[in-house]
């Protein structure tokens, strides 16, 4: 297998990604397949970084939308809810034979890390998956932005968003078959054309700090060891 041309990534997964095909709770198959697929990765050599949604447990503002909790409160809710998803790719990941560290930007030191950006680093020196939890540990701030965050301040060299579609396409492929996927974005196009990649926000960490971004279809076996090495799979917006 060829070497990888991104040494230090940022993988974003949704919490929808670990489910299965009900989209709630987590699925031990698909839990599993992830886990490989980062396996493959870091067999290359590349250091990972994972970030995780928590869209298959809480979504902090459809719990304001359909309770009586406060939005700020559901949002909390699922900042917590991405811990219990670290945790499962974190042991799933160490079945593998990967070491792991999950770091939290909430505290909660019985069952993980504080984040500590030094210590992350490390960490991945070192050949550790760390996984970053808890968002950015403030409400109404998305999973997107924790990873375009986290992404700049690890200095990654590529963001890699995993998704249910192979790429960025003009209209959504699920109800416009005549959609047209885009293999290659500038930042400046995908805002313009309000494509919806990430919030803007993450895009705009992204773009300061010369972070690209690759959409690429989760479901796919090897597509994110392809990603890694530079190979044109789904979208890159750069």
């Amino acid at each position: 297998m060829a070497g990888a041309k991104y040494k230090r990534v940022v993988l974003k997964v949704s919490g929808e990604g670990l489910c299965g095909p009900d989209r709630v709770g987590i699925d031990d198959d698909e839990l599993y397949r992830i886990a490989h697929e980062i396996k493959t990765v870091v067999d290359l050599g590349v250091q990972l970084a994972v970030v995780v949604g928590a869209g298959n447990i809480v979504r902090g503002a459809v719990v304001a939308r359909d309770s009586h909790i406060e939005e700020v409160t559901g949002h909390y809710m699922g900042m917590l809810a991405t811990v219990i998803n670290a945790l499962a790719v974190q042991d799933t990941l160490e079945a593998l034979g990967v070491h792991t560290r999950v770091q939290s930007a909430i505290g909660m030191d019985r069952v993980c890390e504080k984040f500590i950006r030094r210590r992350a680093i490390r960490h991945l020196e070192k050949g550790r998956v760390v996984i970053f939890a808890a968002g950015t540990g403030n409400p109404f701030v998305t999973t997107d932005t924790c990873a375009a965050l986290r992404a700049s301040e690890i200095k990654a060299d590529a963001v890699l968003k995993a998704t249910k579609v192979d790429g960025v396409y003009d209209a959504d492929p699920q109800t416009a078959p005549n959609a047209t996927r885009y293999q290659r974005l500038s930042f400046d196009e995908a805002l313009h054309k309000r494509l919806g990649v990430m919030d803007v926000s993450a895009f705009d960490l992204c773009q300061r700090n010369r972070i690209p971004v690759i959409v690429f279809n989760l479901k796919q076996p090897g597509n994110m060891a392809r990603a890694v090495q530079g190979q044109p799979v789904g979208t890159l917006v750069d």
